[in-house]
């Protein structure tokens, strides 16, 4: 009994994994007859495999192609999974950052129109950023804000930040979404976000974004100081704090490859 159950369940994985290549994605689901050939399996017991999967909500049918695609339950799964990786893997990364530019580092994400602090770590500095754990600030005039909003274009950034007034306390904080959008994509070119006096007088930082397995930005990672201390490397701290953020992104699977084959010798006749 326990050989087949571990038979039946390299099955469910091997069928998981073919839900999640490329040609079922470009194909929008794969059908019984053609998910049979890619795990090299006999159709009954793979359909039969497929229903219990689709009884956990872990794979989905379609009712009018009939096609198998993944599951809501596998994606609210994996992000469970990799916010707590996220947690996880974040603080000595940014402690490293705190010991190569001795400046207070954030780890923050979206929440609506503004960014929330979920950790951060701090130097010895009497003199320093404050601590925003916990807090939230305005997406539209800080760095990690301009991180987290790396991907938007013009008409989601008017999604996200609606009609209200752009927050922001310091004399160069955009003025409007235009204003905004036009420092977002500067930032992307670079592939990390500065802003200068925009959140409040004297204080600067910067930010690059955190992306999970699929590629999307889940978090930034932001240095922010006073300005009298940080104005004058804000490039480096900038390429910093990329490489970091990449480092994280790595360790919640961004850039790992996506289609992965059933192992070799995975085919049973077990039911």
């Amino acid at each position: 009994m326990d050989a087949e159950r571990a038979t039946s369940l390299r099955r469910g994985l091997d069928l998981l994994v073919a839900l999640g290549s490329e040609e079922a994605v470009r194909a929008g689901g794969l059908g019984v007859v053609r998910l049979a050939e890619v795990v090299a399996g006999e159709k009954s017991r793979v359909s039969r495999t497929l229903r219990t999967l689709d009884e956990y909500a872990l794979v989905e049918r379609d009712a009018d192609t009939l096609a198998y695609r993944l599951g809501w339950r596998l994606y609210a799964l994996a992000a469970r999974a990799g916010d707590a990786r996220l947690i996880a893997a974040a603080p000595p990364l940014l402690r490293r950052l705190v010991a190569e530019h001795g400046e207070r580092v954030h780890l923050s994400v979206l929440d609506g129109r503004e960014v929330l602090t979920v950790l951060s770590e701090a130097p010895g500095h009497a003199v320093q950023a404050a601590g925003w754990a916990g807090r939230s600030v305005p997406a539209s005039s800080t760095a990690s804000g301009r991180a987290l909003l790396l991907d938007r274009d013009r008409e989601a950034l008017d999604a996200v930040l609606g009609p209200a007034p752009l927050g922001g306390l310091g004399p160069n904080a955009p003025r409007d979404l235009d204003e905004l959008h036009a420092r977002i994509v500067a930032a992307r070119e670079r592939g990390w976000a500065t802003v200068d006096e925009e959140f409040e007088v004297g204080l600067v930082a910067v930010a690059a974004p955190v992306r999970d397995f699929s590629g999307r930005i889940v978090a930034a990672v932001n240095i922010s100081a006073p300005k009298f201390r940080l104005g004058g490397a804000l490039e480096a701290a900038g390429a910093s704090t990329r490489q970091v953020a990449d480092e994280l992104s790595s360790r919640l699977g961004h850039g790992a490859p996506q289609d992965v084959a059933p192992a070799a010798g995975s085919q049973s006749t077990a039911p």
